[in-house]
């Protein structure tokens, strides 16, 4: 997916998989590159987006 921030790549992203998806991701953190970012950051060509949703545990 393409997009020169990561709310244009996740913004592509909830198109493709539906509202499902984008109910999910207003709960998620989002990492780029394996490091916590914002939703504003710019994005470049192989770069990887892990939407991560809340867990619990006990």
């Amino acid at each position: 997916m393409s997009g020169e921030t990561v709310s244009d790549v996740v913004e592509e992203a909830s198109k493709r998989f539906g509202s499902e998806f984008r109910d999910m991701t207003k709960n998620c953190r989002i990492w780029l590159n394996g490091n916590p970012t914002e939703i504003d950051n710019p994005v470049s060509d192989n770069d990887e987006i892990a939407l991560l949703p809340p867990v619990s545990g006990g």
